[in-house]
């Protein structure tokens, strides 16, 4: 595999911050697409986009249907790309969606869904990750604080900040059932964590995260300086975001499930590398090697 300059040191002895080096859009603001310009602005500054309705009511019940038979198939079950959750050992995640489902396969090439990320990106894309990820009511864990491209540069080798993530919602948001947060404007500084990454760390941070974790001192500067923004909405809405965007979830400990499908996608012209900081690379179920663009 090709190597190239490290543009954003992390895990190292100390925590770095370093200005972003890349744009947020990539793509011409005259380039036709889903995204209007104003929109396109939003996501510039802010870092994320929220779209009401992405997928009707009738999709929705679609994708619902296909989840519940996917976490309740003994063989996906048993398959390494679920992720069971630690306490009620349900299954939290499912990886590589988009390759056992395809149902999810057609979600992702909806132009609704991949015409916002070429718009973005301004090229073609690929799928980086895709999962469905499942929040039942009564304890389910949450995600706490960090970057997703922290991760993704120094685990899976993606050179720059070129990719991007939808989470559609399949449930509805609340505000009490532990969604997403988002520090507004935290995309435009990178926040390089302290601490080696240990060999096959992704099977410990898939449950609970700890390498590529940032300081309590780092996250209480970054919240007073952008603030917090919870998401909420109904389901079929969804969340665009950029990938070195502070974000986390809380545990949600009300009856009311939350979950979702989250699909990462990165430019065909950001193709991973060797891992920036990690001793080996993670499975190919969560950062992909396969760069064919998505038709």
């Amino acid at each position: 595999m090709t190597t190239v300059t490290d543009l954003y040191p992390s895990r190292g002895t100390t925590e770095v911050s370093t200005p972003r080096q890349d744009p947020v859009v990539w793509g011409s603001p005259d380039t036709p697409g889903p995204i209007t310009t104003g929109d396109l602005q939003s996501f510039e500054r802010d870092g994320f986009l929220a779209i009401d309705q992405l997928i009707t009511d009738d999709e929705v019940a679609v994708y619902r249907q296909e989840l519940e038979r996917l976490v309740t198939d003994p063989a996906i079950r048993a398959d390494e790309r679920s992720i069971i959750e630690p306490k009620s050992k349900e299954i939290r995640s499912v990886f590589e969606v988009h390759k056992i489902s395809e149902v999810f396969a057609n979600l992702v090439r909806d132009e609704r869904v991949v015409g916002r990320a070429r718009q973005i990106l301004g090229s073609d894309v690929y799928v980086h990750q895709s999962r469905i990820n499942v929040k039942p009511g009564f304890g389910a864990s949450g995600f706490y604080w960090h970057s997703d491209f922290e991760t993704w540069h120094a685990e899976d080798g993606l050179p720059n900040m070129r990719t991007v993530s939808v989470s559609i919602a399949l449930t509805e948001n609340y505000d009490t059932n532990g969604g997403l947060m988002i520090m507004p404007g935290s995309h435009k500084t990178f926040l390089g964590c302290a601490g080696a990454t240990p060999k096959d760390n992704y099977k410990q941070s898939l449950q609970m995260q700890d390498a590529g974790t940032p300081s309590d001192e780092a996250l209480t500067a970054m919240a007073s300086e952008y603030g917090i923004k919870l998401f909420t909405g109904r389901a079929g809405s969804a969340t665009w975001f950029d990938c070195n965007c502070m974000h986390g979830s809380g545990d949600n400990i009300t009856p009311f499930p939350r979950s979702n499908v989250f699909i990462v996608f990165n430019s065909v012209e950001n193709a991973a590398v060797e891992p920036f900081a990690a001793p080996i690379r993670r499975p190919e179920f969560i950062g992909a090697r396969d760069f064919t663009p998505v038709r």
